[in-house]
C-alpha cells in the first residue's frame, strides 16, 4: 500500500484540481450545514430538546473552557463564534478519516513502475493545504480581534514602536533612544513570531493526522481485521486532543492580542 504526502486529484473544475480532502472538506461543511438547516426548520425553542440540547451544552461547555482563559464573560462570548467553529470542524475533519472507506476505496494507478493506489476519499487534515488554511485564518482572526480590542495604532505598535522611538529622538534622551532602538527591533522579531505560529499550528496538526493515517495504513496492511480496531480509537482520541490544541492556542493568542502592551 501507497500513501501520498500530497492529496490526489479526483476531478478538474474549470481547471483547477479537486482532490480527495477537499471533498471531505465539503462533506464536513455539508454536514454543519445540515445542522443548522435542521434547527432552521425546527426552530429553536426557549426549553432545547434532543438536537438543540445536545448542541447547547456543547457550546456551553466550550464557553466555560474559554472563560477559564479570558476570565471574562464578554470577551469570551465574543471569542466563542471562532473557537467553537475551529474546534468542531477539525474535530469532525479529524473524525471523518476514519469513516470504512475513507483512504481505502478508490481506483489503483501505475505511476514509476508502482501500483498505487488513489482513494476517493482522504482526511482533509492529512492535507498540508487545509492545515495551512485553517492556521493562517487562525492568525488573522488575532489581529483582528486585537484591533477591535485596543485599536488598531495600539496593536500596529506592539510590532513596529514608531512611537517610542519619535518620542525618544524628540527628547533626545540617548539611553531612551537606545531603548527605543532595541523595542524597534523586538517588534520586528515578534512579526517573525507571527509566522513562526502560522507555520507551527498547520504543521502540528498536519504531522499527527497524517502520522495516524500511516499508522493505520501499515497495520492495514499488515493484519487486514480486528488488529487496526484499538489503533483507530487511538485516532479518535488524537482527533479530539488536536482539535483542542489548535482551539486552545488560537484562544491564547487572542486573548494576548486583545491586551494592551505594558
Amino acid at each position: 500500500m501507497h500513501l501520498s504526502l500530497a492529496a490526489e486529484p479526483i476531478f478538474y473544475f474549470l481547471g483547477f484540481p479537486v482532490t480527495n480532502s477537499i471533498i471531505n472538506t465539503w462533506l464536513a461543511i455539508i454536514f454543519f450545514f445540515g445542522i443548522g438547516l435542521t434547527l432552521k426548520i425546527k426552530g429553536i425553542k426557549k426549553i432545547p430538546l434532543g438536537l438543540q440540547n445536545f448542541l447547547e451544552l456543547v457550546l456551553e461547555t466550550i464557553l466555560k473552557y474559554i472563560d477559564g482563559v479570558t476570565h471574562d464573560r464578554k470577551k469570551s462570548e465574543r471569542f466563542l463564534p471562532i473557537i467553537a467553529s475551529l474546534f468542531l470542524f477539525i474535530l469532525i475533519l479529524n473524525w471523518m478519516g476514519q469513516i470504512p472507506g475513507t483512504g481505502s476505496v478508490g481506483w489503483w494507478e501505475h505511476k514509476e513502475g508502482v501500483k498505487i493506489l488513489v482513494p476517493f476519499l482522504r482526511p482533509a487534515t492529512s492535507d498540508l493545504n487545509t492545515t495551512l488554511a485553517l492556521a493562517i485564518f487562525a492568525v488573522i482572526s488575532t489581529h483582528v480581534f486585537g484591533i477591535i480590542s485596543i485599536g488598531f495604532l495600539k496593536h500596529f505598535n506592539k510590532y513596529l514602536h514608531f512611537g517610542g522611538l519619535f518620542k525618544a529622538i524628540k527628547i533626545f534622551n540617548p539611553l531612551k533612544i537606545f531603548t527605543a532602538f532595541i523595542n524597534f527591533f523586538i517588534g520586528i522579531i515578534e512579526l517573525f513570531s507571527e509566522v513562526a505560529k502560522t507555520v507551527s499550528l498547520s504543521l502540528r496538526l498536519f504531522g499527527n493526522v497524517f502520522a495516524g493515517e500511516v499508522l493505520l495504513t501499515v497495520m492495514a496492511s499488515l493484519v487486514a481485521y480486528f488488529i487496526p480496531l484499538p489503533f483507530m480509537f487511538l485516532e479518535l482520541l488524537v482527533g479530539l486532543v488536536q482539535a483542542t490544541i489548535f482551539a486552545m492556542l488560537t484562544l491564547v493568542f487572542m486573548e494576548v492580542a486583545s491586551a494592551e502592551a505594558h
